[in-house]
């Protein structure tokens, strides 16, 4: 038989090997939520931080797999439907809502309890900065992270909310991609890598201390995170999906965190081996079709000042952390049922047919 003959199993990439129906990258965010609230355990806590190159990957690795998967849901949705308010209205439904709730439940319950565990009153000025508290955050631009000096008598006073800021940015990203969309940018094949290049640009320029411009530093980090993982989609045809391959992306993420800033290196190591994890996974049990992930993400720092109001932060990081985790499900169930799921409901009421082939929820 000459080598003609031969036939040879297509190569498996990550758009055939991912299932909408059947992937774990919801559990993967899970997870990285997870990853968040143990770093945050350390500042809760008044521990000091590991030290060394992990210090880097678990402090900003969660976060950074966010925006990556992100990246790499989002500017699918556009592709598939490529409908400014269709597009827009979802983007609101998926973030807002439960953002929203999420500051009047801490102005209105969540931080009053933390300030009753800490033995203290309510301030006279209370109602007035809870209501200052949630107008000034409501635009998702975290003005507040205090309600006025509260709460005290923690490890890490003035702040009941230490994880929202990155919100802003994220929604920054989804605009990013609309206004690409909408002028026809997202179609050429350059725009994606020229932003990854002008990211990675400013990563170098922060790193070096050529800037020290609060704007370029924060979306450059976070930029380059929601492009690579725009790439993998892109790319998605060709990018070959093996766990042989998901193993040298971490390895490669490992080893960029002896850098300064681990990003340079790894940021699309890190959003293949995500994404190419979550395609590969094709385990019932981690198909999580009700996704707590974000509301894990939004309310695990309220909870953690509470239980460090109540003094347990003297349990130390594994112990708080693990304390956390069974609290922020409640919270985070209540979130996903009660509001974050309508919403969808009503995203997808609105839509004139159904996508098939949508990945969702989407961040």
């Amino acid at each position: 038989m000459s080598n003609s003959q031969l036939t040879r199993a297509p190569i498996a990439t990550l758009h055939s090997v991912l299932d909408p129906k059947l992937n774990a990258l919801n559990a993967i965010r899970l997870v990285l939520a997870l990853s968040v609230i143990v770093w945050h355990s350390y500042p809760l806590t008044g521990t000091p931080s590991p030290g060394g190159p992990a210090t880097q990957l678990l402090s900003e690795g969660g976060v950074d797999g966010f925006f990556a998967i992100s990246g790499f849901l989002i500017v699918s949705s556009w592709m598939r439907r490529p409908s400014w308010w269709p597009f827009l209205q979802a983007r609101f439904l998926r973030i807002l809502p439960a953002f929203w709730v999420c500051l009047l439940a801490t102005a209105i319950v969540i931080a009053p309890i933390g300030i009753a565990l800490a033995g203290q009153s309510l301030p006279e000025t209370y109602n007035a900065d809870a209501t200052r508290y949630v107008i000034d955050n409501a635009a998702l631009r975290i003005n507040d992270f205090g309600i006025g000096a509260t709460p005290t008598g923690v490890p890490y006073p003035g702040v009941w909310n230490g994880s929202l800021w990155t919100l802003w940015w994220e929604f920054l990203c989804y605009l990013g991609v609309l206004a690409l969309g909408v002028t026809r940018l997202l179609r050429f094949r350059l725009t994606l890598p020229l932003l990854f290049v002008a990211c990675l640009a400013g990563l170098l320029l922060t790193d070096l201390h050529v800037t020290h411009n609060f704007y370029v530093a924060n979306g450059s980090r976070f930029g380059i995170m929601f492009v690579a993982g725009a790439l993998m989609y892109q790319l998605s045809r060709v990018v070959p999906a093996r766990w042989a391959y998901v193993a040298v992306a971490g390895a490669l993420v490992a080893a960029s965190s002896l850098l300064p800033d681990y990003r340079v290196i790894a940021a699309i190591p890190l959003a293949y081996a995500l994404i190419t994890a979550g395609a590969l996974l094709k385990v019932k049990a981690l198909r999580l079709r009700n996704d707590i992930s974000y509301g894990t993400y939004i309310y695990a720092f309220p909870v953690q000042q509470v239980l460090a109001s109540a003094g347990l932060y003297r349990l130390g990081v594994g112990w708080f952390a693990a304390l956390t985790v069974p609290f922020v499900a409640v919270l985070a169930l209540a979130s996903w049922f009660g509001v974050e799921k309508p919403a969808l409901r009503l995203r997808r009421a609105s839509r004139a047919r159904p996508v098939a082939a949508e990945l969702r929820p989407e961040t």
